[in-house]
């Protein structure tokens, strides 16, 4: 293993690392909701505004994702 493996290994155990997922409907929100109960930092992308403010606000757009999961973050 290369020395940028094991550090690259080292920071997913510490939860030092950033993850990013594009797109956030029905597959992608939960995904992202995965990365944070696990300690992760996370990034998420869309192109439609409108899921975009509704996260800010802190609300859900998807009905099997309740809204208060989004505001626990």
């Amino acid at each position: 293993m290369s020395d940028r493996q094991a550090e690259f290994l080292t920071r997913l155990e510490r939860r030092q690392t950033r993850v990013g997922v594009i797109g956030l409907g029905y597959v992608g929100l939960p995904l992202i909701h995965a990365f944070v109960d696990a300690g992760f930092r996370t990034l998420g992308y869309d192109v439609d505004q409108r899921k975009i403010d509704a996260l800010n606000r802190g609300e859900s757009y998807i009905g099997h994702i309740p809204s208060q999961w989004l505001q626990s973050w």
